[in-house]
């Protein structure tokens, strides 16, 4: 039977993506055969499509690093025939093939069950963002941060990790602060949760202190570079870093002195080969606990026809929450 993929290739050294018919027998192995319903797009989706960064470790591969959907067929014990389950991260998408299409075909140690609580395009207006927010806030808490410590700051705000994280931390009851270089983007980084806005051109980030007055009692980071370094420096005595992302610099430029005289703690958060208990785990919170109360306004649908026109926003830096892709239908909407 055959299907409708997006498909990304190599042709004379350049990256070249496009629709294709294909059929079952071109997908890559695993246990889990899956009809795709929803789909989502990241800015590692966009620099894969696009060519844009090095993202793609094999051609051709069908992009798309998260989807949801229904079993159609298992060689798997935990799975069954019409199971709702999701999956993101791992080689989806740039090693195997991924979303981006009608079916799919997973090894089941990558397949989630849908968490109670949460529908499948619920799951994917979450996606491999909203997991990696989930993920960071739960490292921070496990490391010790807690609402009464402080404030905590969240960089790339209005982006798909940003403004979840934003979400989740206020439904924890943190006081939050938005960083974002989006002065126009105000009034939506409050109403999604921000108790504060903070203007990146307000930073004078030529010339950052090794030490400045402590700030933050945790903060979320998804620009790297000078951002980053500025952070660390404004820390509180025990204050949590999570990095998550490289938007602006994969560099890192400070010193030790944060961390070693107000024992600040820099936590990687990766989203990739976190652990299924762990993984689990995190999309269950945000089923309940992290659920975040804004995630319909924050999102915007489009017809798997439209999907090679978002791409440009997120390389350009003008996407603002989160793109749901509909790929299929439910068999009830049918």
């Amino acid at each position: 039977m055959n299907f409708k993929a997006y498909l990304i290739n190599q042709e004379d050294g350049r990256v070249v993506s496009r629709f294709a018919d294909m059929n079952e027998d071109q997908l890559d192995p695993g246990e889990v055969t899956i009809r795709v319903v929803y789909s989502s797009v990241n800015y590692k989706d966009a620099l894969a499509v696009t060519g844009a960064g090095k993202i793609i470790r094999r051609f051709p591969c069908i992009g798309g690093i998260d989807l949801a959907g229904t079993v159609t067929g298992s060689r798997d014990p935990r799975f069954g025939k019409g199971d709702a389950v999701l999956a993101t991260s791992y080689d989806i998408g740039v090693a195997h093939h991924g979303g981006y299409a009608e079916t799919a075909r997973l090894p089941a140690d990558w397949v989630v069950k849908l968490p109670a609580g949460m529908s499948l395009k619920e799951a994917m207006a979450h996606g491999t963002a909203g997991f990696t927010a989930g993920l960071a806030v739960i490292r921070m808490e496990t490391n010790g941060l807690r609402p009464g410590n402080g404030p905590v700051i969240v960089s790339g705000a209005t982006g798909g990790v940003g403004s979840i994280a934003i979400q989740i931390l206020t439904k924890l009851n943190y006081k939050v602060t938005a960083l974002t270089g989006k002065a126009e983007q105000s009034n939506y980084l409050k109403e999604i949760g921000a108790s504060e806005v903070m203007l990146r051109s307000s930073l004078d980030l030529t010339k950052i202190k090794s030490l400045d007055r402590t700030t933050w009692a945790g903060a979320i980071d998804n620009l790297g570079g000078e951002v980053l370094a500025w952070m660390a420096s404004t820390m509180q005595i025990s204050g949590t870093l999570a990095s998550i992302g490289l938007a602006a610099s994969h560099t890192l430029n400070t010193t030790v002195m944060p961390f070693i005289l107000r024992g600040v703690s820099l936590l990687g958060v990766d989203s990739v080969n976190c652990p299924m208990p762990q993984r689990a785990e995190v999309w269950r919170r945000l089923a309940s606990d992290m659920r975040p109360q804004h995630l319909e306004q924050m999102t915007r649908t489009i017809a798997f026809d439209q999907l090679p026109d978002v791409f440009d926003d997120f390389i350009k830096g003008r996407a603002k929450g989160r793109v749901v892709v509909a790929i299929g239908e439910l068999e009830s909407q049918r």
